[in-house]
């Protein structure tokens, strides 16, 4: 019995997916035959834009070089986002229960977020040079603030009543913490995970627009300045899929650690 519920989980699964996702699936398969039949009605010359089908047959052809350079992209976009979390979480939490830091860090926070981290990109390269660190930076400062602003503000909405009223049973402050207010503070910090995870690879390309020898971004400008769209827009494909890898383990992730959601329980 258990061998058999096993067995038809996943295509139970994949079912509720689809029936959930039909017109999703049904609009991007439109848009892509749309692309495909106009190339050919409107006479679109193969240097502006190739058809969804060249694109795959010529990118498959240069599916090594693809392949390494959206490691490269993937590598450097997963240690920046990784080492924000890491940094922007414990940080956020301090700021949410000192009044020194709120009145102080807090503010620049807010000042630099202002800022497009972009700026900063030509910078780094030149101080750092064409390697990965420089790009781990940008990934890092695009992906730090939102973190670390969701954080403070998930932290510090608890309200003091509820804060009160857990101490009154007797609980400790690690307790209080780990059962009350963190949980509280998930999803808010959740918001801030995903937001950067949409901006994570955004932050990666563009430096290696500005400066680089190899990934993603490498790749779309060069095939881009050899009159390659296809070759260009395959790269794009590439980005966008790994951009989506990205969101949906975050999705994943907040699934798993806060199913009593109200978000996740509608959506489910």
């Amino acid at each position: 019995m258990a061998t058999e519920s096993s067995r038809r989980h996943p295509a139970a699964g994949v079912a509720r997916w689809a029936a959930k996702s039909w017109m999703a699936i049904l609009f991007f398969a439109c848009f892509f035959l749309f692309w495909e039949l106009s190339i050919g009605i409107f006479n679109v010359p193969a240097y502006i834009l190739n058809r969804p089908s060249e694109i795959v047959t010529n990118a498959w052809a240069d599916l090594d070089r693809l392949i390494a350079y959206t490691g490269i992209t993937a590598l450097e976009t997963l240690i920046g986002y990784v080492i924000a979390i890491c940094a922007a979480v414990p940080l956020g939490l301090a700021i949410a229960f000192s009044s020194v830091l709120r009145r102080t860090i807090y503010p620049f926070f807010v000042s630099v977020e202002m800022v497009p981290k972009i700026a900063f990109a030509p910078l780094f390269i030149s101080w750092l040079g064409f390697g990965l660190l420089p790009k781990i930076i940008i990934v890092f400062l695009v992906c730090f603030f939102p973190i670390v602003l969701n954080a403070i503000l998930a932290f510090g909405s608890l309200p003091e009543e509820l804060t009160r009223f857990c101490r009154s049973t007797g609980a400790g402050h690690l307790k209080v913490f780990l059962k009350v207010r963190l949980p509280a503070a998930l999803p808010q910090c959740f918001v801030g995970f995903k937001y950067a995870a949409l901006n994570a690879t955004v932050g990666a390309t563009i430096a290696e627009f500005i400066g680089s020898d190899q990934g993603l971004g490498f790749y779309i400008q060069i095939t881009t300045g050899n009159m390659r769209p296809d070759l260009a827009f395959a790269g794009i494909f590439l980005l966008t899929g790994l951009g989506l890898t990205l969101f949906a383990t975050v999705t994943l992730a907040e699934r798993l650690l806060i199913p009593w959601h109200i978000s996740i329980r509608r959506n489910s």
